[in-house]
């Protein structure tokens, strides 16, 4: 048997080399490969890398789509389908919405594939390929990861590394809570310094793509002293209470932690109340903790949202003036997206506020355009606001200014610069990108 497994781009534009900071290898193909018996023969293309070939023979084609590269995976879908392979569709965003993915898939999986992945593969093989698998929970020793299929492609020079799923915070925005039900679970610690110690001598960095790093800090501690005698680098997500825990900030950076991703998301304490984000704001909120991080050479990617009901003009220049105060290696400032299966988006549709019903399919919506009316600014207010905040904190004078408070590690600092430069080149490049490739010219082919 033949498998195709291709990771969809979130869209292409008048034949344009597709956005560099968006090229990082795709660990779900990697995991999925990973399930897969070596008797079965496996292909992979990467929609932002390469031509897929469509009349190349395949048993199955196996899709994992999130919602911004949902359009595109149903584009992709109908070009196999038309050549009667069978498609099969799992992911974030099959989970959130399967009955719309249904209509372009000849098989969906929701939830977690390594419960139920050989059943899948069995009946594909037995010609008894059923509409729906439900993936469930289940013990993350049986997660194994074949990068194999990466060879001779070009992303970014980074390793990516899943040492935990899930997170327990409930805020409203936020798919992972839907995804996992509020549920953390950590990998057997000893399969993830394996990957790692298979990894450390081709790749120069990692990134942990845990939704919560902190998830669960005692559990994480009982490892890292294995974890720094491996001597790599690092940098993960995490959410901002393990900041204020000086003990884990310390063990994390003797371990090779580099920087840190968090959620700052706003700096009005009554947007984080609507969110269920107030968590941010404990123990003499975000001024300490990023303290605590600089204390320990932790460096900080802060992301900033936009669009809740108590963000006004001033909340842009006050996010930009925050981030640069605290010379923040990066930073991230975009609208809020209501995805679907969120409470954030049920909350907009039963208030009669989203502009699009289904934006990510809309044929009308780019990237960076606010898909719902806000209660104090206009969508279009927001789309300028976050673009002059991203071209404030990219601009040279900033960089260079930030530079010098993120000088004390010489990797982090050598790398501060072309990191920040890439950023700045995308601005303009961002703004306005299509969901979906918007040159194809075929039709979306729904299952009869």
């Amino acid at each position: 048997m033949k498998l195709t497994f291709i990771h969809p781009a979130i869209g292409h534009r008048n034949n344009e080399s597709y956005l560099r900071s968006w090229q990082m290898e795709p660990l779900p193909i990697a995991t999925l490969k990973g399930l897969t018996p070596q008797n079965i023969e496996t292909r992979f293309y990467d929609d932002r890398l390469e031509k897929i070939p469509y009349d190349e023979a395949t048993d199955a084609v196996l899709i994992p789509v999130e919602t911004y590269t949902a359009k595109r995976a149903y584009q992709i879908a109908s070009e196999y389908r038309k050549r009667n392979s069978p498609v099969i569709m799992g992911g974030f965003h099959v989970t959130l919405v399967p009955e719309e993915a249904s209509r372009y898939a000849d098989a969906t999986m929701t939830g977690e594939a390594e419960g139920n992945w050989h059943e899948l593969l069995d009946d594909l093989q037995h010609n008894t390929l059923k509409p729906l698998y439900r993936g469930t929970q289940t013990d993350l020793s049986n997660v194994k990861v074949d990068r194999s299929l990466f060879k001779g492609k070009r992303y970014l020079p980074i390793g990516l590394i899943e040492t935990g799923r899930g997170c327990r915070f409930p805020c409203e925005f936020c798919a992972i809570q839907t995804f996992y039900q509020r549920n953390y679970r950590r990998r057997n610690p000893d399969q993830v310094l394996k990957e790692l110690t298979e990894q450390k001598t081709t790749k120069k960095i990692f990134f942990f793509v845990d939704d919560n790093f902190a998830g669960n800090i005692e559990q994480s501690k009982l490892w890292l002293p294995d974890l720094a005698n491996l001597k790599i680098r690092w940098i993960t997500q995490m959410s901002i209470n393990a900041a204020h825990d000086e003990n884990f900030l310390a063990e994390i950076a003797k371990a090779g932690c580099k920087g840190v991703l968090i959620g700052f998301e706003s700096l009005n304490e009554q947007n984080l109340k609507l969110m269920k984000k107030r968590f941010n704001t404990m123990q003499g909120g975000f001024s300490i903790a990023l303290a605590n991080l600089r204390k320990h050479n932790i460096a900080v990617y802060g992301t900033f949202v936009f669009g809740y009901d108590h963000d006004t003009t001033n909340s842009f220049n006050e996010a930009v003036a925050f981030a640069q105060q605290e010379s923040m290696y990066i930073a991230a400032f975009n609208h809020m997206t209501p995805f679907p299966g969120t409470p954030l988006y049920k909350r907009l549709q039963q208030e009669n506020k989203l502009r699009y019903q289904h934006w990510w399919l809309d044929d009308n919506y780019r990237y960076n355009e606010v898909p719902f009316f806000p209660k104090q600014l206009a969508p279009e207010q927001i789309t300028k606001g976050c673009l002059a905040a991203r071209k404030a904190f990219y601009s040279w004078r900033s960089i260079i200014k930030r530079s010098w408070h993120n000088r004390n590690d010489f990797f982090m600092f050598r790398n501060f610069f072309p990191i920040n430069a890439l950023h700045k080149n995308e601005i303009n490049s961002r703004n306005g990108y299509p969901l979906g490739d918007e040159t194809w010219q075929g039709q979306l082919l729904e299952v009869k």
